[in-house]
């Protein structure tokens, strides 16, 4: 049973949060006065202006900014869980609700602040979170009437490649999209979202059937790669991979491809030759993962920071290199914060993609969809 005193002792502890939090707020408007960026903990000790090396000015450098990022996103953490327990244990008066309400607001500008200037590793340990959306869930959300289609009719049902016929508003199409699976039990059945060379048999099979009907393909990517096993190999993983991509390129229908995680080397590539492409604000898209870079370039996987920064795999640098078409925002935070929000933000990409692209004829299609990937690159020539 709750006594007096326990009261007035969490009302004193609420208040004295309140006094600090208030404390706090001044002196980050005191700082964005001075025009110095605002901060809760103390500054990481400044690099050496003049490092032996170019490679190691780089290390330095980034190593300081991944230090910073994680200083206040420890301190954005500490402030949401102080602005909890006040509105928790504070007194139900108007002025203690309007502070903390003030104090909300401040704390969500810093995560707006926070989230919007990401260094590449950090967008991809994001592209990474397990409980990004998937496939299955862009599927409940974005369409209806969906059938799935299973085998490759030649070895096996690959459970990493989900394909199927729907309706997108009111309009009958085909979705593809490789599948992570959640839970461990999950992720075991579905090889981590790496699908095999029958997963890439399996969606070749869908695509031709949704071309012979005349009938638009959404495909959604978000995987390490393609399953790097040797029974994979012992299947024809390189020749699936690059049959997909020759045929693709022939289909007579509408592709529309949206990178929704992460997108790996070739076995994202298989089932992403598209006519548009699009790509999740907070997703990646490489040759290679950062780990693996690092590996070959320098021998050590903890450079995987430095790679990550070194292979220009984020949204906007893709978006800038002009690989990719449109980078489609996500909810405050990141889109494992609220699926229905990163799917209502998709949705009129996607309508207006198709809108576009069905008013054009077959032969249009597929020649326009050969002359943007063979025009990938041409600065590097």
């Amino acid at each position: 049973m709750t006594t007096s005193s326990d009261k007035r002792e969490r009302r004193k502890l609420a208040r004295e949060r309140l006094r600090r939090l208030q404390e706090r707020a001044r002196l980050r408007e005191a700082s964005a006065k001075d025009g110095s960026a605002p901060s809760t903990s103390k500054a990481p000790a400044a690099a050496d202006p003049l490092p032996v090396s170019s490679r190691e000015a780089i290390r330095a450098a980034d190593a300081t900014v991944a230090e910073k990022q994680k200083q206040r996103q420890h301190a954005i953490d500490t402030l949401e869980r102080d602005v909890a327990e006040l509105g928790r244990l504070a007194e139900p008066s108007s002025t203690t609700a309007d502070d903390i309400s003030r104090i909300r607001k401040e704390v969500d500008e810093l995560k707006r602040d926070f989230y919007a200037n990401l260094v590449s590793w950090q967008k991809v340990q994001l592209a990474r979170h397990p409980r990004r959306p998937y496939t299955d869930d862009f599927i409940r959300l974005l369409f209806e009437d969906f059938s799935e289609i299973h085998g490759d009719r030649g070895f096996a049902n690959d459970a990493a490649m989900v394909t199927g016929m729907a309706r997108f508003h009111g309009r009958e199409c085909l979705v593809i999209g490789t599948q992570k699976g959640r839970g461990t039990k999950q992720r075991v059945a579905r090889n981590f979202g790496q699908a095999k060379p029958e997963g890439y048999r399996k969606a070749l099979r869908a695509m031709r059937l949704a071309a012979k009907f005349g009938r638009p393909i959404f495909v959604f990517v978000d995987t390490p790669g393609a399953y790097p096993g040797v029974d994979g190999e012992e299947r024809g993983q390189a020749q699936a991979i690059a049959f997909n991509i020759r045929e693709m390129a022939r289909l007579p229908v509408p592709i529309i491809v949206t990178i929704t995680g992460e997108g790996g080397s070739g076995g994202a590539l298989a089932i992403a030759v598209g006519d548009r492409v699009y790509m999740l604000e907070n997703s990646i898209y490489s040759v290679i993962s950062p780990e693996g870079c690092a590996s070959i370039m320098w021998r050590d996987s903890t450079k995987a920071e430095l790679a990550a920064d070194a292979l220009k795999i984020t949204a906007p640098d893709l978006l800038g290199l002009k690989l990719i078409d449109e980078v489609v925002p996500e909810p405050e935070g990141g889109a494992h914060n609220d699926y229905e929000a990163a799917a209502k933000l998709l949705d009129p990409v996607l309508e207006r993609a198709l809108g576009e692209l069905a008013a054009l004829a077959p032969q249009q299609l597929i020649d326009r969809r050969y002359e943007k990937f063979r025009a990938m690159g041409q600065f590097f020539a």
